[in-house]
């Protein structure tokens, strides 16, 4: 589904990215691991379009998403949960979930997908008239979520949502991680949370120093050993 071939970018002169290749398949949860400073988040930025690419290709379904800006990746099909949440604090839970249905493919869906998002967290719903800066660290971080699937994603990137949150709400989230990946949806997520990332996922790609340096089914990965794969591993 998701063709990343030979990419490299970075911010201006300073390169992060060398020669990243990875295949996403449909329907599979893929997670990236690796170090701070490995270039997790930058490979989403990239895929994204928010940096350009200085080499390699990224396809979609086949076809190429260099022509497409950032605020038409929706419009793809490609929805991004960023790190830090990003959610509009001055605006309410409600209409937070409906600028992730802007786009007027996904207009026609969004009360249903809305009441869906609903559904999957309930806290929103008891709290969707109030303002979105008022949330707990948690509550926002289900807000980002459930705003990502407001448009009916074909592919999901989420970027580090567990970091900062209290060991209760995170296994909150991976149920919900769970929830989405029965649902046989196609997900990249980049977690810092190495054992739950690992045991969620269908494949692990380990990143350092802007580089893949791993490519295994998460049924063979070894945990034991993520130290000497962390900062060893050739």
């Amino acid at each position: 589904m998701l063709e990343i071939s030979n990419v490299r970018a970075g911010y201006g002169v300073i390169n992060v990215l060398w020669d990243i290749s990875m295949s996403i398949p449909q329907g599979r949860l893929t997670t990236i691991i690796g170090p701070n400073g490995a270039g997790k988040t930058t490979l989403l930025r990239a895929i994204m379009g928010l940096i350009p690419l200085a080499q390699g290709s990224v396809a979609f379904n086949g076809l190429s998403l260099s022509a497409t800006p950032t605020w038409g990746m929706l419009g793809q099909g490609v929805a991004m949960i960023p790190e830090g949440r990003m959610i509009f604090k001055d605006m309410s839970i409600e209409e937070n979930l409906m600028l992730g249905a802007f786009p007027k493919a996904s207009r026609a869906a969004a009360a249903r997908n809305r009441d869906r998002s609903y559904d999957m967290f309930p806290r929103l719903r008891e709290r969707r008239k109030q303002l979105a800066g008022t949330l707990s660290g948690g509550e926002a971080q289900m807000l980002a979520m459930a705003r990502g699937l407001m448009s009916d994603p074909k592919l999901l990137l989420i970027d580090e949502p567990s970091l900062g949150l209290a060991p209760v709400i995170v296994n909150e989230l991976f149920d919900i991680l769970q929830r989405l990946k029965a649902e046989q949806r196609t997900i990249v997520l980049v977690e810092q949370n190495t054992h739950k990332a690992v045991g969620i996922a269908d494949q692990v790609y380990l990143m350092r120093s802007g580089k893949v340096v791993m490519s295994q089914a998460a049924a063979e990965f070894d945990v034991s050993q993520l130290h000497e794969r962390y900062f060893f591993s050739n």
